[in-house]
C-alpha cells in the first residue's frame, strides 16, 4: 500500500482523491444534453463507491478496463445520502503496479499455519483408503494452491482470500472438538467430509481481481463439482495401488457432499441421511452464522445503534452488545 493511500471505508465528503482504485463496473451514458458520461464501480478490500466522469468520450470509455485497475484524480460528494466519487482525470494502471492485497478483502490469518494445522487434523484419519483419498488431494498441486486462495462465499461469509480455509479448519476443529461426545460417528467420514465439503470452490468462484463465478461454477456448480472429483481421485487411487476404493465408503463421502446444504432449497441435491452428514451440516452452517453475525457487528456504521441494520441474509438485526453483561 502507498503511504498515502486511503481506503474507501475511510473517504468523507470533500476529500479530495489521487490514487488507484479497481474497476468492478463501467457505463457509458449520454447526458440530456446529449454529451457522455461514465459511471464507474470503484473498489478496494473494504468496499465499492459510485464514481462518474462527466464530459467523457469513447476514448476514455474504452481505455478503462473492467476488473482493471485505474489511477483517478477527483473529489468525493455526497449525493442522496450517499457518498459518491467524480472523477475529474484518469489513467490505466497495469496489476503488476499495484498491491493486490489493497484491493481483494484477503484472511487476517497465515494461510501456511492454518495449512498445516488441517493437514495434523486430518492425520487423525486411520481408515486406509479414507486416508489415501485425502493425500490424493492433498498431493495435487494445483488444487491445493486454489484451496488456499478461495473465497469460502461470494457474499455470505467468509468472502475473502483464504476464506475457504479458514472456514474448512474452523469446522474441522469443531468437528475434532465435538467428536468425542459422539462415539457413534465415524470420524474418519467426518473429518475427511469436512475437508472434502466444499473443495468445489475452488472451481466455482474466481479469486480476483474480484470475485465471481466461473462459466463451470454457474452451470454445474461446487457440490456437484467436488463430487465428480472425489470420484475421479478414487478411480485414480485405485488404478494407482491396484486395488479397488470401496464402494460404500465412496457413497457416503459424496453423501455428505451431497448433502452439506442441508435442505433442498439451498441446493443440496440431497437430504442428509446419515448421523455424520447432519453433523457435518450443522457445523458448516454453525461457522458460517457465527462469521455473519460478528461481521454485521464491525461493519455496522451507526455506533450509537444497539443494533444493526437490517440483515437480508440473516433476515434480522443483531444486538451488538451481548457480549458484555451489566
Amino acid at each position: 500500500m502507498s503511504k498515502n493511500h486511503i481506503f474507501i471505508r475511510d473517504l468523507k465528503n470533500g476529500m479530495t482523491v489521487d490514487q488507484v482504485f479497481l474497476v468492478s463496473s463501467k457505463d457509458l451514458r449520454t447526458t440530456r444534453n446529449g454529451g457522455l458520461y461514465i459511471t464507474l464501480g470503484l473498489q478496494d478490500k473494504t468496499g465499492n463507491l459510485p464514481a462518474r466522469m462527466w464530459q467523457a468520450s469513447e476514448t476514455i470509455y474504452n481505455s478503462i478496463q473492467k476488473e482493471g485497475y485505474l489511477h483517478v484524480k477527483g473529489r468525493c460528494e455526497d449525493y442522496r445520502g450517499n457518498l459518491q466519487f467524480i472523477v475529474e482525470a484518469c489513467r490505466p494502471v497495469p496489476s503488476d503496479k499495484v498491491d493486490l492485497a489493497d484491493y481483494m478483502p484477503t484472511t487476517e490469518k497465515d494461510i501456511e499455519k492454518m495449512w498445516s494445522e488441517l493437514l495434523e487434523i486430518l492425520r487423525d484419519v486411520k481408515n486406509k483408503h479414507v486416508r489415501l483419498l485425502i493425500k490424493k488431494f492433498v498431493e495435487d498441486r494445483e488444487f491445493v494452491t486454489s484451496f488456499k486462495n478461495s473465497p469460502a462465499a461470494m457474499s455470505m461469509h467468509h468472502a475473502f482470500i483464504g476464506g475457504l480455509l479458514e472456514h474448512t479448519l474452523n469446522v474441522a476443529r469443531a468437528a475434532k472438538a465435538l467428536l468425542p461426545m459422539y462415539p457413534e460417528l465415524n470420524g474418519d467420514l467426518v473429518l475427511a467430509g469436512v475437508f472434502l465439503h466444499d473443495i468445489g470452490k475452488t472451481a466455482e468462484l474466481t479469486s480476483g481481481p474480484s470475485f465471481g463465478y466461473t462459466d463451470r461454477g454457474q452451470l454445474v456448480g461446487h457440490i456437484t463439482m467436488a463430487t465428480i472429483w472425489v470420484q475421479e481421485k478414487a478411480k485414480a487411487l485405485a488404478e494407482e495401488i491396484d486395488e479397488e476404493f470401496p464402494q460404500k465408503t465412496l457413497d457416503l463421502l459424496q453423501h455428505i457432499i451431497l448433502s452439506h446444504h442441508g435442505v433442498h432449497e439451498y441446493g443440496s441435491p440431497k437430504l442428509p441421511a446419515i448421523p455424520e452428514s447432519y453433523f457435518i451440516h450443522y457445523l458448516d452452517n454453525l461457522d458460517a452464522k457465527m462469521y455473519m453475525t460478528v461481521r454485521d457487528i464491525d461493519a455496522d456504521p451507526d455506533s450509537e445503534s444497539a443494533f444493526t441494520s437490517f440483515s437480508n441474509q440473516l433476515q434480522t438485526r443483531i444486538y451488538k452488545n451481548s457480549a458484555q453483561l451489566d
